[in-house]
């Protein structure tokens, strides 16, 4: 091998490790700051603004607003390179965090709510891009295991400094969401000095765009998004309601969850990696079946917080579908679908929760049931993704 081709292999190998160093960073930053924001919203908002169940249901359905228009990200990739848009949502997640504290009202918790959400799911839309993008197919799904481990580290440190600083040092909300938003907005103006702009591989579509022979990932991604409403709606609420769990008890469920996926998800990813696509999705819907079905009947609390953990251990296997996405698609067509798909994902969202919530009000177990089904027809559908998924071979019928 000449000197020329052995420095070009160093330098693009180079080039690799520091795109998925400034992918790991950024993953590490999201839940730092946002996991804040979520373990200490219900007590804020009803502290300092006296919400009630309606307020609280309408900020919910406000912060998931812009996960719907998630599309609208290919329109701002007109005008700003996708790294840059990353690091931007992450300042305006960041920013909308720190301002909380400061408009402890209805209409000035919407406001921060959505500043905040708009951040959150700008940045998950192209991160997820960018990852698809820079990591190679063979590389990928154990990098996404090992995104999913960082971000486990990232919440485990948010939760734990929420424990030590308001119990023993004596913070108050203001403080809190101060502290994180700070954070956030300093290491992620620290990655925007320390990161170069990395080249563009290849140049992305900048308009919606919908391939029939993209059809089965946005069913499977449409249905994935359907059953995650009903677990982070449906299952905590039902430890609360039906076996009265405490705020500390599912604190300490979401902290089991993180320590779960800190350890396993590398390996998770790995395995996907060996396996492919097809058995480890139909790992994860046949386990997800069993899950829903025993929630519906369950009586034994501790019985259900297993169950718990385990149903959220099952979603890390969902990081299949972006890697089946990633060996079928064009690669200019990556962005924009992207955002596409994360608005597929949040449709459910916009009304899993009202419906199924006043099917819970007659039979709580059906909600669950509801879930079951859908896993099922996940099931069907993944037996469709072929053995050696590749663009002309998007399912097993593909010519």
């Amino acid at each position: 091998m000449s000197r020329n081709s052995t420095h070009s292999s160093s330098t693009a190998s180079g080039l690799a490790l520091s795109q998925q160093n400034f992918l790991l960073a950024a993953a590490f930053i999201m839940p730092l700051t946002f996991s804040v924001w979520q373990a200490l919203l219900n007590n804020f908002v009803v502290e300092r603004a006296a919400f009630t169940g309606a307020e609280i249901g309408m900020l919910q359905s406000l912060r998931e607003v812009p996960g719907f228009l998630a599309f609208t990200a290919v329109f701002v990739l007109l005008v700003v390179r996708e790294q840059r848009f990353a690091l931007g949502s992450l300042l305006v997640m960041s920013v909308g965090v720190a301002l909380t504290p400061f408009f402890p009202s209805t209409y000035g918790l919407y406001a921060t709510t959505v500043v905040m959400s708009m951040g959150f799911h700008y940045f998950e839309t192209i991160n997820k891009s960018l990852t698809l993008q820079w990591i190679e197919k063979t590389q990928t799904p154990h990098f996404m295991g090992k995104a999913m481990a960082v971000k486990a580290a990232g919440a485990l440190l948010a939760y734990s400094s929420i424990w030590l600083l308001m119990e023993w040092v004596g913070f108050g909300f203001t403080a809190m969401y101060l502290l994180a938003g700070g954070i956030g907005v300093v290491i992620t103006l620290a990655l925007w000095v320390a990161f170069p702009h990395f080249p563009e591989g290849a140049v992305q579509h900048k308009k919606l765009i919908f391939r029939r022979r993209y059809w089965l990932y946005y069913a499977l991604t449409f249905l994935s998004g359907a059953r995650r409403q009903i677990f982070m709606v449906f299952a905590g609420f039902m430890m609360v309601e039906k076996f009265g769990y405490s705020a500390a008890d599912i604190s300490l469920l979401y902290l089991a969850n993180y320590v779960f996926n800190l350890f396993f998800a590398p390996r998770i990813g790995s395995w996907v990696g060996r396996v492919g696509e097809r058995r480890a999705l139909r790992v994860e819907y046949v386990g997800l079946i069993i899950v829903f079905s025993s929630y519906a009947f369950v009586e034994n609390a501790n019985v259900a917080a297993g169950l718990y953990i385990v149903d959220h251990l099952f979603f890390a296997l969902s990081i299949a579908i972006n890697t089946y996405f990633q060996k079928i698609s064009d690669p200019k067509d990556i962005a924009a679908t992207s955002s596409v798909s994360f608005t597929i994902n949040h449709i459910a969202a916009v009304f899993i929760p009202a419906l199924l919530g006043i099917l819970w009000l007659t039979s709580p177990s059906a909600v669950f049931l509801v879930g079951s089904a859908i896993a099922v027809s996940s099931l069907v559908l993944c037996s469709f993704i072929p053995d050696a998924p590749d663009q002309g071979r998007e399912t097993r019928f593909s010519s």
